[in-house]
Parts: C-alpha cells; sequence; structure tokens
C-alpha cells in the first residue's frame, strides 16, 4: 500500500504549519467538454443530436472533468506532474498552496489567505461546496489535533464489526497469534484432506476484503495478517476462520489507531525492509516486507509473498530490498515534487533503507558478483546497488529488533509488536486526547 497522491496533503500538510480544507464540486462531470463526436439515440422523426458536452454514465466522462479542471488550474498558475496528476501546487508570496483532487472532492492545503484565494477561484468557475476543515475523506477521518493530525478509521472499523458481529467480542493484544516451527501444527496451513471447507453461513470472502480496506489505508499493523489469511479465500477452513476472528478482536480492542503525522516533523525519508524465509513452507515461498516512513510516519508499506523461491536466507531479502528500492525511486520523485514546488527544498540527499541482513547489505554496497553462491540470482535483483552508487539511496544495517520491517514478515510477541507499531508512528486517539488535553467532544 502507498498512500495515494490524492491523500498526499497529509503528510504534506505536517512539514509546515497549514490548514486543510474540503470542497466539494457540484456536478463535476457536466464541465467536461467531448473531444470526438457521439450521438446520442432518439425516438423515431427526432433529429440526432450530436453531443458537445460530457453526461454521467460516459466512460469518457472522468476524464473530460479532469482535463477540464486542469486546465483552469494551469491557467491560475499551478502546476502538476507525472507521478501527481492530480495534486496541483503553486508558490504564493506568503507560502504555497496545494489542492489534492479526487473526482469530485479537492482538498486544498494551505494558510488562511492561499486557501481564501483558491476558493474564490474555483467558485467563480465551477459551482462550489465549501465543507469547512477536512475532517473525513475517501472514508479516512482526520482529527486535526494541536500537534498534528491523525488518520483514522474508526468509524468504518466500529461498523465492520457490528457487521460480522464481532463488536462485542474480547480484545486481543495482536492481530495473530504466534505461529508454530512445526508445519503441521500450524493453523495457517492450508487445507488438508478430508477437512471441510467453510460453507456459505461464514462470509469468509467479505471479511477478507473489508480487512484489505483498513489494511491498505490506516492499518499497516495488521497487513501481514491479511495478506496472510487472503491466501485461502478459495478453500478456507474453520482455522482460517479463527484467525480471521483474531483479527477482528485485535481492531475490537484498537478502532481509533490510526497513521498521526507531527507537526514540523521536516520531510526526511527512511525505510525499512526484511524478508520472512520460508513464510509460507508448505509451498516453498518467502515473505516481502517494507515500509516508508516521512517524518517518523509510515507513509507507504507492503507484506506480499515472493512469486520466487528464495534458495536461502540472503535471496529473500535481495528480493525484498528489490522491491522496497522500486518503491523509493517513486516515493523520492513524488515527495521531490511536492517539496520543491513548495519551495520547501528537496530530497538532496540519499534516502536511508535499513536492512538486517549484514550479506545483503554488503552485496549492495559491491555489486553483481557471478559466483557459485550468487550465480542464480537476476541481476535485476541488484537494481539497488545502483541506485546506491548513483547516490539515491544508502543501504545501511540495523539489528533485526530495531528493524520496523518485522511487522510485515511474521506474527509477532506482543512486546516486539508494539514496539514496530509505535516505531511507524501509530497512535490511539484517546491516548493523544488525553496527553494534549483534548475532549472528545471539543476537537
Amino acid at each position: 500500500m502507498v498512500m495515494s497522491s490524492a491523500d498526499s496533503h497529509v503528510p504534506t500538510s505536517h512539514l509546515l504549519p497549514a490548514e486543510v480544507e474540503l470542497m466539494d464540486v457540484v456536478t463535476a462531470y457536466l464541465y467536461g467538454s467531448l473531444d470526438f463526436d457521439i450521438y446520442m439515440k432518439v425516438p423515431d422523426g427526432i433529429d440526432i443530436p450530436n453531443q458537445k458536452k460530457s453526461l454521467y454514465g460516459l466512460k469518457q466522462s472522468g476524464r473530460m472533468w479532469y482535463n477540464r479542471l486542469s486546465e483552469f488550474l494551469s491557467l491560475k498558475g499551478y502546476t502538476k506532474n507525472d507521478d501527481c496528476p492530480c495534486v496541483f501546487i503553486k508558490k504564493s508570496p506568503t507560502g504555497f498552496c496545494i489542492i489534492s483532487v479526487y473526482v469530485d472532492d479537492l482538498n486544498i492545503i494551505g494558510n488562511t489567505q492561499d486557501i481564501n484565494e483558491a476558493r474564490h477561484h474555483l467558485k467563480t468557475e465551477f459551482e462550489m461546496k465549501d465543507l469547512g476543515q477536512t475532517k473525513f475523506c475517501l472514508g479516512l477521518q482526520l482529527e486535526h489535533l494541536p500537534s498534528g493530525i491523525l488518520v483514522h478509521q474508526s468509524a468504518y472499523a466500529q461498523k465492520m464489526l457490528e457487521k460480522f458481529n464481532m463488536d462485542k467480542s474480547y480484545p486481543s493484544k495482536t492481530p495473530m497469534v504466534v505461529r508454530s516451527l512445526d508445519v503441521e501444527k500450524d493453523p495457517f496451513r492450508p487445507k488438508e484432506d478430508g477437512e471441510d471447507v467453510l460453507g456459505p453461513d461464514f462470509p469468509y470472502l467479505s471479511a477478507i476484503g473489508a480487512l484489505m480496506y483498513l489494511a491498505n489505508s490506516t492499518r499497516p499493523d495488521i497487513a501481514f495478517s491479511v495478506n496472510l489469511l487472503a491466501r485461502y479465500s478459495a478453500a478456507p477452513t474453520k482455522r482460517h476462520w479463527t484467525g480471521v476472528k483474531n483479527v477482528f478482536r485485535y481492531l475490537n480492542g484498537t478502532r481509533d489507531l490510526g497513521l498521526f503525522f507531527k507537526k514540523n516533523q521536516g520531510s526526511t525519508l527512511i525505510g525499512y525492509t526484511d524478508a520472512g524465509y520460508l513464510s509460507d513452507p508448505h509451498n516453498a515461498r518467502s515473505q516481502t516486507g517494507f515500509v516508508f516512513l516521512q517524518g517518523g510516519t509510515a507513509i507507504s508499506w507492503k507484506s506480499s509473498k515472493q512469486t520466487l523461491v528464495a534458495t536461502s536466507t540472503n535471496h529473500s531479502e535481495i528480493i525484498a530490498l528489490y522491491e522496497a528500492s522500486r518503491e523509493c525511486v517513486w516515493l523520492r520523485r513524488m515527495v521531490n515534487h511536492i517539496l520543491t514546488s513548495c519551495g520547501i527544498g528537496s530530497l538532496e540527499s540519499p534516502t536511508f533503507i535499513y536492512e538486517d541482513n549484514a550479506a545483503c547489505v554488503v552485496q549492495m554496497e559491491t555489486g553483481y558478483i557471478k559466483s557459485n553462491i550468487t550465480k542464480h540470482i537476476a541481476p535485476k535483483l541488484f537494481y539497488p546497488h545502483e541506485l546506491q552508487q548513483h547516490g539515491e539511496i544508502n543501504i545501511l544495517q540495523t539489528k533485526s529488533c530495531d528493524n520496523l520491517s518485522d511487522l510485515f514478515t511474521k506474527s509477532l510477541p506482543y512486546s516486539t509488536f508494539f514496539k514496530c507499531v509505535e516505531g511507524i508512528g501509530m497512535r490511539r486517539l484517546k491516548n493523544l486526547q488525553d496527553s494534549e488535553g483534548v475532549s472528545s467532544s471539543g476537537k
């Protein structure tokens, strides 16, 4: 998961003191003009009209609306690039203004003067609804606190728990039990011969889909658990359903947990990567996990089963580092565009990526070495070495106990799990309100 460019206002707004306002375009799709002929079907006896403007229901309408809005904002001095096509930025004498677009929802970030100017320009061109400070957008809840912004989905989590009758369940400390090293005792092993598959009375697929939405949006703490349980969607058993319920129980005790973006934390981007060698021993597959933090809070993460059979721990770590490096290149481009366009600066220094495998760190420093031990490893997996040579990343070794990406490759005991969750910037709303003296009714 990576925070989409439409949501990039959240980590950006914490770099400098800035307001976040939300506006809605009324009947946005009707503003677009078609760039080719579309004829309407009408009753007999009426001349066939050639449609000039877009309508709701046309496959082109979304694109035509985007072109119309993009053209207008460009005339007003806003810029965008291919990495952030839905984020428009304008530097002003008093600061900057960012307009983050998702269909007809426009988040405007900046100081009061710049926001008012953007609001005025938009209202003169389109019919707009002014929704005030952004508190709910794209299914995400934003809590504006004195020290920063908490992005969470407690309302969604509550509805989900009620839907699956888990809102009264006893909370669990972690989303997954620590797995057994004995393959035959692993509760998350595939269906065995003679074992019953869950029937329609168990909404397994629906539960996995609901959990994936959380894991991909604001809850990286359940990413590994959901990724593992999703593998058995074709033939789930009661063992797997018990695993799903354990995730629900964990969420029931942490509904208000979210990503906390502190104010004035800077734009430093750092990453952690790890691999769980043979985390799926039943299919001889390992697990890739990485997380990137900006200002100390996660903005991109991934937990997925590797598609290649890793022949060693080192091989699996190289695969994971390769995936993390590819993500880092895109993140650096996106963050650099936002920073330079706002006049804040740029990411001139390389991004630190922490890896706990010593051999992997050395190999990425020296480059591809063809030997009996490594000759089978695809040269493309040494792409991180090239990035390091060009000064885009700097791969450093860290202790396994300090590798925050452990959260995405294996089930962890509570103490280690909690350390990783705190380390990637996740906080509970209640705890933040208590520490800052903000009441839940007066925030």
